[in-house]
């Protein structure tokens, strides 16, 4: 238990400069590599933030982490960030891998409750995002699909129907009929 709430004037100093060089570092390099590093975020996204924050946690409070170790961290993981969306534009396998695709839920107002559970979404979920969205019932919705970022896309009916969905297109089970049950 020594030292518990205090070590030393150095130790407080050290771990402020760090965090601010650091923490400066990380935003100069999310800037350079672009928008699409700081946007709405799928799985792939969500990781590299997660290790992100923790490579700068770790420079900061570890004594024996260099700055300079730090930066080559976060340079390396928005790289391999940078890499990996660069070649997902450009091949759709590997799109496919790092961000999944769009999944129906609900088709002409009636759920897809096989898909349901296997995305872990409630109905619950489904009533919120079609208040949300203006609508009193199920049966007013033509699709209700669930993003590659976890949210909940509602289209009336009308807004979706054969003559308009190209941006349904990409969407698991639209409008393969035979799922609905």
């Amino acid at each position: 238990m020594k030292n518990i709430f205090f070590d030393d004037w150095e130790s407080i100093l050290r771990a402020f400069t760090i965090t601010v060089l650091g923490y400066t570092a990380l935003v100069v390099a999310i800037r350079i590599s672009g928008k699409r590093t700081l946007s709405k975020m799928n799985a792939f996204d969500f990781i590299v933030t997660i290790a992100l924050g923790s490579c700068l946690a770790a420079v900061s409070l570890n004594k024996s982490i260099a700055l300079a170790e730090g930066v080559v961290v976060y340079s390396t993981l928005i790289g391999l960030q940078f890499l990996i969306t660069w070649l997902s534009v450009r091949m759709k396998k590997v799109k496919a891998i790092v961000s999944g695709q769009p999944v129906l839920l609900l088709y002409k107002g009636e759920l897809l409750r096989d898909v349901m559970k296997k995305e872990r979404i409630t109905v619950e979920e489904i009533y919120l995002s079609a208040r949300a969205n203006g609508m009193v019932s199920l049966s007013e919705i033509e699709v209700v699909v669930l993003e590659t970022t976890g949210d909940i896309t509602v289209m009336s009916k009308g807004s979706a129907d054969g003559s308009n969905a190209e941006t349904l297109k990409n969407v698991l089970r639209y409008p393969d009929e035979q799922h609905v049950k």
